[in-house]
């Protein structure tokens, strides 16, 4: 049931060819430099907010760093962005993460997706009554010549860019967190700026992508692939984690991660057309926000060992269910 969030709709991801030239066209120019760059200013906000928050946990306390910190900053920033109000936020960021919960039993799942129904068209209702500079009026507005979103169009989409700018980022700073800390050569030198935080970030992307598999793509013709025939129609599954540990592409070494690594294209945020329209907006996030927290607290230290780890209940995301830190006795701020 899990399946009918992702296939069932209609939106960028589902669509193909003219159909989605004709809704990139539509929501595309609500994503620009411009808004990426004037949001800086909230996401430091934030970060600032959250580390305060994490800096007053008693020492040699754990705290869990999804939830105090990798989850509620792409949240409140995702909010920000499409102007989701207050009393709708918790609500939302449970169906987000519930999208992507691929354990769900059909009873949960069928919940989750009757909570899409509800809630997506309440924050279009809202935003239609109280227009906002956020992306959820623009793209109420969004037209080329006659052509506008529908309903259900607009639903999938916010449905998709609320998931997709929310999850990646999370992710993504979590992942880095855990890299770093098992890597504790290469976080000496990113600290002593040996290292960029640009390549930690897209290092991270490539050996842990926020997305590990992409249910579905389908061929649009006939292909031959290392021998194997797909035909068009075709379901296909998206497995950027094995295609981004691709030894042919990244090495011999490709399993491991090391953010010396000369830079190579990954599939982290998709290719070609799909490619993810977020994607600016996370590796934004992301290099603001783990310097921030090194800088704050540079002792930082996993709470557990790796074993007891637990990935996210997820065929689709791949990240920690929780990420349990010792935060050190260095500057706290």
């Amino acid at each position: 049931m899990w399946v009918v969030g992702w296939l069932g709709v209609r939106n960028m991801l589902s669509t193909y060819g003219a159909d989605h030239r004709r809704l990139r066209k539509l929501i595309a120019p609500s994503f620009t430099a411009r808004r990426s760059k004037a949001l800086q200013p909230t996401v430091e906000r934030i970060i600032g907010e959250l580390l305060d928050d994490m800096a007053a946990v008693p020492a040699g306390e754990p705290v869990d760093l999804r939830a105090a910190y990798a989850h509620p900053l792409p949240m409140r920033v995702i909010c920000e962005l499409f102007g989701v109000p207050d009393h709708m936020r918790v609500e939302m960021a449970q169906i987000m993460e519930a999208i992507m919960d691929t354990t769900a039993t059909p009873e949960a799942a069928a919940a989750n997706l009757q909570r899409i129904a509800t809630v997506l068209p309440a924050l279009v209702a809202y935003k239609r009554e109280n227009p906002g500079d956020d992306l959820t009026t623009e793209l109420i507005d969004a037209r080329d010549q006659s052509d506008r979103l529908t309903d259900d169009e607009l639903r999938d989409t916010l449905l998709l860019l609320i998931a997709a700018g929310h999850e990646t980022t999370v992710n993504l700073i979590g992942n880095a967190v855990h890299a770093l800390l098992t890597h504790p050569e290469q976080l000496r030198q990113v600290l002593a700026g040996e290292i960029s935080w640009e390549a930690v970030v897209e290092e991270t992307l490539r050996w842990a992508p926020s997305i590990a598999n992409l249910p579905l793509r389908f061929a649009i013709e006939d292909i031959e692939i290392g021998g194997a025939r797909i035909a068009a129609g075709d379901a296909i599954l998206t497995t950027y984690l094995a295609a981004n540990h691709d030894p042919a592409q990244h090495g011999q070494d490709a399993d491991g991660f090391d953010a010396t690594r000369p830079p190579d294209e990954h599939l982290a945020f998709g290719i070609g057309v799909h490619r993810c329209i977020g994607a600016p907006l996370a590796r934004q996030e992301a290099l603001t926000a783990l310097p921030a927290l090194f800088e704050r607290f540079p002792d930082l230290r996993l709470a557990v060992g790796e074993d007891e780890l637990k990935h996210v209940p997820s065929f689709i995301a791949h990240g920690w269910s929780e990420l349990p830190l010792t935060l050190g006795d260095g500057p706290r701020g």
